[in-house]
């Protein structure tokens, strides 16, 4: 929580992501609710060299973080996506598309999501790209938000395509992988 803490104070990140800035204790309070929440699916996207190395503490190799909100009580296929890379210098470097295909198909295999939304901020080039890059495609834009809707329809040929970009993933326990061998 203080990393994720000390990154929501750039006002980049604000702007990019659309969020305000919130005390240490709303941030508890936020985190609580991603942890507990039903319809919020969180995962911190980690440098995994520096990590499965142990050459750093967990919070030190985090880069960024990727959500699927469950938002539409009448359409639990429907998943809000959101990728962030907090840190500026993994940016562009391929761990947004790749933390955002393991996800996708995290919410397809284990959730059973067949449609994807992403709201974008008109002006965060970078992210409607790499989501256009994924199949999604453009369905509104919100001039008051200044926000732009990408969605993705799960076809039979779009879930064969997303397996396959991510049949290299083992899903794994993260309690599983800190635990002491022995």
């Amino acid at each position: 929580v203080l990393r994720y803490h000390e990154w929501m104070q750039s006002e980049e990140l604000q702007r990019l992501t659309a969020s305000e800035p919130l005390s240490l204790e709303q941030e508890y309070e936020m985190q609580r609710s991603w942890r507990d929440d039903a319809d919020k699916c969180t995962f911190i996207v980690l440098e995994t060299e520096q990590w499965s190395g142990q050459a750093c503490a967990d919070e030190d190799c985090m880069v960024g973080d990727v959500n699927l909100f469950l938002t539409d009580t009448e359409d639990p296929t429907l998943g809000e996506i959101e990728i962030m890379i907090a840190e500026p210098s993994y940016r562009g470097r391929g761990f947004g598309k790749e933390a955002t295909l393991m996800m996708m198909s995290y919410g397809v295999r284990n959730l059973g999501i067949t449609k994807f939304e992403a709201k974008i901020g008109q002006e965060n080039e970078a992210s409607i790209y790499m989501f256009k890059k994924l199949h999604f495609k453009e369905v509104a834009v919100n001039s008051i938000f200044q926000e732009v809707t990408l969605r993705l329809d799960i076809s039979d040929q779009e879930r064969q395509w997303l397996l396959e970009q991510t049949n290299h993933v083992k899903e794994k326990s993260y309690v599983e992988l800190k635990l002491p061998t022995g």
